[in-house]
């Protein structure tokens, strides 16, 4: 069994005791977070679409912990002008671990 799920802007594909990384949620590890946002459920009886959203399904997860990622570098150079610009950032994520998907 699969879900589409939408958080952050973004759609993933999930299974259960799927792990995944997502934008960061207000939450603290060890707690739990359900998403009502499910676009599609998939499984052996079939697959389910919303319009544009599954009335009823929901997806359970579990967070892992709150944590950051790999450090992006940022370099804008006009060339023959002397000018350089370097910037980063680490993009704070939210480890989740799906634990169930409920299809309704």
């Amino acid at each position: 069994m699969f879900a589409v799920i939408r958080t952050g802007g973004k759609q993933y594909r999930v299974t259960p005791d799927a792990v995944l990384k997502v934008e960061k949620l207000e939450a603290e590890a060890g707690s739990t977070v359900t998403f009502t946002d499910v676009l599609a459920v998939g499984g052996e009886s079939g697959l389910k679409l919303g319009a544009p959203n599954l009335a009823g399904a929901s997806v359970t997860a579990t967070v892992i912990a709150q944590d950051r990622l790999a450090k992006v570098i940022i370099f804008k150079k006009r060339r023959r002008q002397n000018s350089r610009r370097k910037n980063g950032h680490r993009q704070c994520v939210t480890v989740l671990r799906v634990s169930s998907i409920n299809a309704a």
